[in-house]
Order: C-alpha cells, then structure tokens, then sequence
C-alpha cells in the first residue's frame, strides 16, 4: 500500500510502498479516504528538536483522518465491516490511575497515532477498536477527517460555560478558527479573535467571529471599546501559544475570568501571576480531547445545525491528492490557508 513514511532520523518524508497493516483481536482496519494535515505533521517533516526526541523512524505518520471500515479483530463488537469511522488519535494503556476513573485525556501513559504508532497517511490503518469512532454514512468525508483538530476546538471552546459571555480568542489558526465557531453556535455574547494574519482573520470572521483584530495595528483594549465592552472579556480562549497574545489577552480579562489554553509555546514564558491572582482569574491547561464526551459534542453540533456545519466546512481550503503531499505541506507551512486535507481515495 501507498504510505507517507519518515524513513530515517532528519527531514524529510517519502511516498512508498509498505506492507499493509494487519488487525489484531481487539483492533479495526480502515481504508483511509481522506486526511487532514496537522502542524505535529510539520514538526514531523522539517524534524525539529521535538521530532528527533519523540519519533523513532521509519515511521507512517498522520492521525487526522476518515475511512471505511474493512476488517475488524475477533473480538471486536459494535463495529462492522463497511462502516464509515474517524479514530481518536490518543491510544491510551486503560491502566493507570486516570484510565480507570474514566479520565482516559489524562492517561498518563498515552501514545500517538502517526507519532509513537504508524499512522493514517496511508491507504490502511489499523488502530484499537475502543479508538474507533463510527460516523453517520451522510457525513461529508472532509469533516469526517478533521474530527481531531475540531475535537481540540471543542475541548478548549466548551471548556467553560459561554452563553452570554464575551469570548476572546487569540490565535486564528485552524483551530482557533473552529473554536470561534463553537462559541459563536454555544450562544457567546460577542466573539472576538486576534492574529497578525489578515488571511487568517477573514476566515475567522467567516466562521462567525464578530470582530477580528490583527494585534499587528491594532490593540484588543480598542476592539472593546469599539463593541462598547465595559469590563473586559469573561472568557479567553488562548490558540496561539504566543507570549504577546497571553500577556495582551490575560491585560483584556474582566475579574474572575476563565481562560482555557491550547497553544503550545516554542519557549517558557512568563506570566503576570499578580494580575492573575489579583484578578482571581482561572487557568486551565487543554490538550487533546476527553474520550469521549468530546466526540458526542462535535457530532451533536454538526447533526443539529447546518449552519455550524457549514461553518466548520469553511476552515477546510486546500485539497491534495496525496501524490501531492509535498505541495500541500508546502501550503500548509505558508500559513496562507486554513485546514489541508489529503484525499487518499
């Protein structure tokens, strides 16, 4: 089969002929249709410090992705060949001390799919069938791939209650994008994200954010007063992983606000812990999804609400043949798009 694999330790990746994945007792096989590119795939690629400590090549990478189901383990039930699935990318031990009170997000032991595990760039992939989740047959196949990045979106988005809240969102890539969405289909009062992207922003405004600041010209303390905010922002959403974008956001919150943070930072950074005492605001690390509560969100929004679906499919704006991956990691890295999806088909 077609696989895009990190063959050897340094950058780089190569479109070759491997074996196909068999299927274990307890693990499904799906025929991959479409998949969506991730910046952990750039990491991957260009093999920066994280990649050289992380990834044990060769290795198929890619975990973002939608198929059909084409052999399922002896002991797998619930599953049945022909179905049509997207898979949870963190595999965890159902072990450990979180696993088994049911907070398998937290599982200290997880490894990923496409990272730590051959993954879903490729016409197979196999993984457990308790990481397998079906989807309706209706489903567009490109939402159906992106279900890891708008699980991230909705993890973070829905972290604290938003109906009637003002949100800020720093960060307008992909996720921040579907993260403005979700608040806005959630009820929030007044959506507001930043970037120094314009192109960025324009999708952000295109998935419903009611203001779009580029903090390159413009300061997030003016896009209040142009809403007439009086007290500062009740939520923050932090996607940016930029300590410009935290210190700005954390100098925007009103007194006891809520931020959920998603962004990974290069470095350490500081942060003004005086105001966020003083101004008894709460912080909380997001990463992944919760297995699966998260995943019944996603697909109860996008069943419920064309609008909201639409508006996720927005964030979509590249599409490659995977012959063409080179190209579309290329896109990908420009930063002059929104989500990049392979079609494997």
């Amino acid at each position: 089969m077609r696989a895009l694999v990190k063959t050897h330790a340094g950058p780089g990746l190569e479109l070759i002929d491997v074996p196909e994945p068999t299927c274990g007792p307890d693990e499904v096989k799906i025929r991959v249709l479409r998949a969506g590119l991730c910046g952990t795939d750039l990491h991957l690629e260009s093999w920066d410090d994280w990649a050289a400590s992380t990834v044990r090549a060769p290795l198929t990478i890619g975990h973002e992705f939608y198929g059909e189901v084409v052999e399922i383990g002896a002991e797998v039930t619930g599953i049945e060949v022909g179905a049509r699935a997207s898979g949870e990318g963190h595999i965890v031990c159902g072990r450990c001390r979180n696993c088994r009170a049911g907070r398998r997000h937290v599982c200290i032991h997880t490894i990923g799919l496409g990272v730590n595990t051959d993954g879903a760039f490729a016409d197979y992939v196999v993984l457990p069938a308790s990481n397998v989740w079906l989807q309706p047959e209706s489903i567009d196949p490109e939402l159906g791939a992106i279900f890891d990045p708008l699980g991230n979106a909705t993890h973070t988005a829905l972290q604290w209650p938003v109906v009637g809240e003002d949100v800020l969102v720093t960060g307008a890539g992909p996720i921040g994008v579907l993260a403005a969405a979700i608040v806005r289909h959630a009820g929030a009062k007044h959506v507001v994200v930043t970037d120094i992207s314009d192109y960025r922003l324009g999708l952000a405004a295109g998935a419903g954010a009611d203001l779009c600041v580029n903090v390159g010209r413009t300061r997030v303390v003016d896009a209040q007063r142009s809403l007439g905010m009086r007290e500062g922002f009740d939520i923050g959403l932090e996607m940016s992983g930029a300590p410009d974008a935290v210190a700005e956001m954390l100098a925007n919150l009103n007194h006891g606000a809520k931020v959920a943070m998603l962004g990974l930072p290069k470095d350490p950074y500081p942060i003004d812990w005086g105001r966020v005492i003083t101004h008894m605001i709460t912080i909380k690390g997001i990463y992944g999804r919760e297995m699966f509560e998260t995943w019944y969100l996603m697909s109860s929004m996008l069943a419920s609400s064309p609008k909201f679906a639409d508006a996720v499919r927005s964030v979509i704006t590249h599409r490659f043949p995977a012959e063409q991956w080179a190209t579309a990691f290329a896109t990908a890295r420009s930063g002059e798009c929104g989500k990049v999806i392979l079609d494997w088909s």
